[in-house]
């Protein structure tokens, strides 16, 4: 292979041109495009922990947004922490919508606040997984109950498929939203959860885009950081 030929693959992925899997991507839940790449099994591989969001549908019939760890395995399982919105979810309705997000704001949103929406699948996700959950294993942890629980998929879909990339803005952002969830824990000591933020903040600051900005504006306002240095856009 030489540089300027390719693989029928390679010279099929040009600017403005693309396969019809490629130009199947909308952000219409339940689509054809997204029943077109649905199936009783995971849309991307799992390894390690991979973060997610989740919609749970509450007795009010409204889907609450979460964030949710994935834990690769067979079955893929994840674990709630407290008496949560997703908890009490799970546990009445056995399933949810599990979904895959690039979007630092999305995230965010989903991690430090409460999310409402009327339909189960969030505005520009890149992949969505209905699952069936079970829960199987309960502990307590630092004072706090924990529940394991195992995801099996019931159908997905994928609207958006896109060449992957290292984003350290975005990294940063999902790692700040850890340690500001555990800030005033007192499982945790404030102190490095604080300096792990001010790191966070200085990474989005040299190598984040706006949104993620935006993003780590939000944690500032729906925590207890203080920021050591307070940048603008903070």
């Amino acid at each position: 292979m030489t540089d300027g030929a390719g693989s029928e693959d390679d010279r099929a992925a040009t600017d403005g041109a693309g396969s019809e899997d490629d130009r199947a991507a909308t952000d219409g839940a339940g689509s054809e495009e997204d029943r077109a790449a649905t199936g009783a099994e995971w849309p991307v591989e799992l390894s390690g922990v991979t973060e997610s969001v989740v919609t749970t549908r509450g007795p009010d019939g409204r889907w609450n947004l979460a964030a949710l760890g994935l834990f690769a395995g067979d079955p893929v399982t994840a674990r709630t922490w407290g008496n949560t919105r997703t908890r009490r979810n799970f546990d009445r309705e056995g399933e949810g919508y599990v979904q895959f997000t690039r979007d630092p704001i999305t995230f965010v949103d989903a991690a430090l606040s409460i999310a409402e929406f009327e339909e189960p699948v969030v505005e520009g996700v890149d992949a969505w997984v209905r699952v069936e959950a079970e829960g199987v294993e309960t502990g307590v942890d630092g004072g706090t109950r924990w529940e394991r629980w195992e995801l099996r998929p019931i159908d997905a879909g994928v609207r958006r498929r896109r060449v992957g990339t290292i984003d350290r803005g975005i990294g940063a952002v999902v790692e700040a939203t850890v340690a500001a969830s555990r800030l005033e824990v007192s499982a945790y000591d404030d102190e490095p959860l604080q300096t792990i933020l001010d790191h966070c903040a200085s990474v989005v600051d040299g190598a984040g885009d706006d949104r993620a900005r935006e993003a780590m504006a939000r944690i500032r306002e729906r925590s207890a950081w203080e920021p050591a240095d307070d940048n603008e856009w903070l």
